[in-house]
């Protein structure tokens, strides 16, 4: 993330604008606690709609109806676009969340262990275990290497570009992963988890390990649909091994990708194309067109400090509303504990500043935990017990409402993707998913 002193690379929004931005996300947010969670059946699962997954529903409509009112008075393309600035900051107040309950929690993260470490090979090779093999079988050729090495966030692209180019293969079938975890990733990710973790056949802990994708919508998702069908305390536990599972992902994921994911997947799929290649009729046929690097999601805009700031401030108070209809926790008990987890990433965003180069994810985490641990800092327990009262998930309802809201703006790029290779997208996001979780039960 970016944290130099520049605006919006978009021209500057009216107050009126943001106005009715502000407006957007409120509105979905209310309504999506306001409904709740919903369940299901599916044979020996079930499906929960909790309010996350109302947000992008809803924020989608909003969007879209907001699409049809008259120049002005609507959510055009360009707020869309804000939305979307808006959005990778947004997450950074729910990482402190996990921070700090990473910090309360170190007894239980310290005993994962081994668990923690080796499940980070099921991150960085279940994606190309599932997704390789599917690719050729459905006839795509070298795009299956960028589609499945990872699961296509921003490093990963700057990984692919800068060894093959976006306009390449390889480029193109990253640039197919990014956008289908964009559009609908954490939605994706959330359904699965949800009902896997229905099921019963995995440990939380496992389960929670395997949401720490290194992405931090889909962790939220993922992390929320597992955690919704905990107790407290397990949830509290499922959280913090999360978001420690998300950070090593995080960290370790550049260089792991880069060094070991990467070349492995370029060395199966010589040996693989030629035997599973065979199998599909349109096998000579590119996939995706030339057309699709120029659509790349404008997700990376330089926002100032106030923007930033805007960004931690709506999340912050956005998930208060979310707190108190959901967890009927009353504002002002909550605010003073919000106000702590907002100090802390207006605290990561300065030493940014001055050490530009480090990761704000690890940055924020190191600060959060640190907060968090007992008896650490001074009042740490006067902390705690204020952070406490703010629950994670409202945060996740936040997060999902602005993604929802920002989601039509990617749409025609998504359409040109063509089913294949969003099949192959998923199967990339499922298979991190699964492989590491996989991993971590192996040590439960």
């Amino acid at each position: 993330m970016s944290h130099a002193s520049a605006s919006l690379a978009s021209p500057s929004m009216p107050l009126s604008g943001r106005v009715r931005m502000l407006a957007a996300i409120l509105l979905v947010v209310v309504i999506s606690e306001a409904i709740g969670s919903v369940t299901f059946s599916v044979g020996p699962g079930k499906i929960i709609l909790q309010p996350m997954l109302w947000a992008i529903f809803i924020g989608a409509v909003v969007a879209a109806f907001g699409q049809r009112l008259p120049a002005g008075a609507g959510i055009d393309k360009a707020m869309q676009t804000r939305i979307s600035g808006y959005l990778q900051y947004a997450l950074l107040p729910f990482l402190a969340k996990l921070g700090l309950m990473v910090g309360g929690a170190l007894p239980q993260v310290r005993e994962a262990g081994w668990a923690l470490v080796f499940q980070e090979f099921g991150h960085f090779f279940g994606t190309m275990a599932i997704g390789l093999p599917l690719a050729l079988l459905l006839g795509i050729k070298r795009e299956a290497i960028g589609a499945t090495f990872s699961v296509g966030r921003e490093p990963s692209l700057a990984i692919i570009g800068e060894r093959y180019g976006m306009n390449s293969p390889e480029g193109r079938g990253v640039m197919a992963e990014y956008i289908t975890g964009t559009v609908i990733g954490a939605l994706f990710v959330a359904l699965m988890a949800g009902f896997i973790t229905s099921l019963n056949i995995f440990d939380p802990r496992s389960l929670a390990m395997g949401a720490g994708v290194g992405s931090g919508s889909m962790m939220a998702a993922g992390v929320g649909a597992i955690a919704s069908q905990q107790t407290p305390e397990m949830a509290h536990q499922v959280a913090a091994l999360a978001a420690a599972a998300n950070l090593l992902t995080t960290v370790v994921g550049v260089y792991f990708t880069l060094f070991i994911s990467l070349p492995t997947t370029i060395f199966l799929y010589g040996k693989l194309e030629p035997v599973l290649g065979r199998f599909s009729r349109g096998k000579n046929e590119a996939v995706v067109d030339d057309s699709v690097s120029e659509d790349v999601p404008a997700h990376n805009a330089k926002m100032g400090f106030g923007d930033r700031l805007t960004a931690y401030v709506i999340c912050g108070l956005f998930a208060l509303v979310g707190n108190r209809l959901g967890y009927n926790v009353p504002f002002a008990d909550a605010l003073p504990g919000m106000g702590i987890i907002v100090l802390l990433v207006v605290i990561t965003d300065l030493v940014l500043r001055v050490v530009p180069k480090l990761p704000a994810v690890f940055v924020l985490s190191v600060i959060a935990m640190t907060a968090g641990c007992p008896g650490v800092l001074p009042y740490s327990d006067q902390i705690i017990a204020m952070v406490g009262k703010v629950n994670f998930l409202p945060f996740t309802t936040v997060i999902l409402a602005m993604a929802g809201l920002s989601i039509l703006k990617d749409l025609p790029a998504f359409r040109k993707l063509g089913w294949k290779i969003v099949v192959v997208s998923l199967a990339a996001n499922a298979g991190t998913f699964m492989g590491a979780t996989m991993i971590a039960e192996f040590f439960h």
